[in-house]
């Protein structure tokens, strides 16, 4: 197919403004990760105003048990996009549909894997974090129905992680805005006019995840471009199984662990009761809004710098991280500031109890302006995964994220234990992993590295 028709709904990062080019890939983005987000935050605000704050402690209480097993998988979609744009960056259009037929192979099979993962270990899970008993029997049977309907999430977004390494974040969009919209719908309908409860929202959600599932299914499927999906070609091929393993596992495991650590985090907070759980609750999922700026610009550093060393353009590949380096602390500052001094509102919005709200607004102000820290090593990461090395950011984040958090956290609950010390375990990590990651972009020599890959891109198209 001709190159420039792609264009019509691809996005070729090689050339053009730099800026332009970002702002114009990360909006979509953006908005997807607005609404994906919205997915688990909508169950909190229904539950929390519908049901009562252990409901809404029950959900925030199973957000790193999930995140623990779909961010592996995260990781692997990661790795296949990476691949997938720098086949595309090249112009190897035989090589595209390799890895793209590969790529969906191994959703499925993921899928099946993770539902059944994630629903027999849900329980042992909620007993390690010292799950509360008003709080144990909701999160459980939410976690169960949850991972029941997972192979859905799994094969949208690797779905949607192909369209959006060949630069189309538009399409996946639509759909995720349709199934969101759905997912709200849905909430309501089985938890006030139903009386469902907590599995009200759990399968509001696992509905509204195969409708977007089968949405971007039926795009790839039905697309007469390089990157579409064939039935009849699923494979499993051993060349780009091992490209995409090279990269995505360690990012897997890096967000899996990092997940896993806090179940930790979690099980500090449990210990203040269900009160402080809710107001946790509400602020990790305020905190996760203010976090998709930096997360869409990440994802567009790491398209960017793969299309551009497929390409073998080294120079531009610097240039658009330093761009996205000042968007995205420009951007997370001005939001910074807006939630601070809406705290109390925000924070009522998920439940209006005196005391979830006070917990929610001590975290939340203790910790929105810590976000801009986060900057730098976020945005390093995703040009560094770009570039193929996914091990160094793997080495740096658990580090940061686990072991130096989890020292801090022993720490601080032997010499002062409140929800002040233990609440800025979160920024404790950020600042260290900023200064690593910082310290490997800049004095690592890492552009030597990626020049031959250039060169053996250039020599394969």
């Amino acid at each position: 197919m001709d190159r420039t028709t792609q264009k019509t709904k691809s996005l070729d990062m090689t050339e053009g403004s730099i800026v332009r080019l970002l702002i114009t890939f990360s909006i979509p983005l953006l908005m997807g990760n607005l609404f994906q987000q919205l997915y688990n935050t909508v169950d909190s605000l229904v539950v929390g105003n519908f049901v009562g704050k252990e409901a809404l402690a029950a959900v925030g209480s199973t957000t790193s048990i999930i995140n623990t097993l779909i961010n592996f998988f995260n990781g692997l979609s990661i790795g296949a996009s990476v691949i997938i744009s720098r086949y595309f960056g090249a112009h190897d259009d035989e090589k595209l549909h390799l890895a793209v037929e590969t790529t969906m192979a191994l959703t499925f099979v993921c899928g099946i894997f993770c539902t059944f993962l994630g629903i027999s270990t849900a329980p042992a899970l909620l007993r390690f974090m010292d799950t509360p008993d008003d709080v144990f029997t909701e999160a459980s049977v939410y976690l169960r129905i949850y991972f029941s309907g997972v192979a859905g999430l799994l094969i949208y977004n690797m779905g949607s992680g192909i369209l959006r390494a060949v630069g189309d974040t538009r399409r996946p969009l639509y759909f995720l805005i349709f199934s969101s919209v759905l997912n709200i719908i849905l909430d309501l309908l089985f938890v006030i006019a139903f009386g469902m409860g907590i599995a009200g929202v759990a399968y509001a959600t696992i509905a509204s995840q195969f409708v977007s599932a089968i949405l971007i299914m039926i795009l790839l499927v039905k697309s007469t471009e390089n990157y579409r999906v064939s039935v009849r070609d699923l494979c499993f091929d051993r060349f780009m199984m091992q490209q995409i393993f090279t990269i995505g596992c360690p990012v897997g495991i890096q967000q899996a662990v990092t997940a896993f650590s806090n179940v930790y985090v979690q099980s500090y907070i449990n210990a203040f009761g269900s009160g402080c759980m809710a107001g946790w609750s509400s602020y990790t999922k305020i905190d996760s809004f203010l976090l998709l700026p930096l997360q869409s610009l990440s994802q567009a550093g790491t398209t960017f710098a793969s299309q551009n060393i497929g390409a073998g353009n080294l120079k531009r590949v610097k240039a658009g991280t330093r761009t996205a380096v000042l968007l995205s602390s420009g951007i997370i500052f001005v939001f910074a500031v807006i939630l601070w001094i809406f705290a109390p509102q925000m924070v009522a919005l998920f439940n209006q109890d005196a005391e979830v709200i006070f917990y929610g607004v001590l975290f939340l102000r203790l910790c929105v302006f810590m976000v801009v820290i986060c900057c730098p090593a976020q945005i390093y990461t995703g040009t560094l995964r770009g570039a193929g090395d996914a091990k160094t950011p793997m080495f740096i984040m658990l580090f940061s994220y686990v072991v130096f958090r989890q020292i801090y956290l022993f720490a601080a609950k032997q010499l002062a234990h409140n929800p002040y010390t233990i609440g800025f375990g979160y920024p404790a990590g950020w600042i260290v992993c900023t200064i690593l990651m910082t310290l490997f972009y800049k004095f690592s020599g890492w552009e030597s590295r990626v020049e031959n890959i250039s060169a053996k891109s250039g020599n394969n198209s």
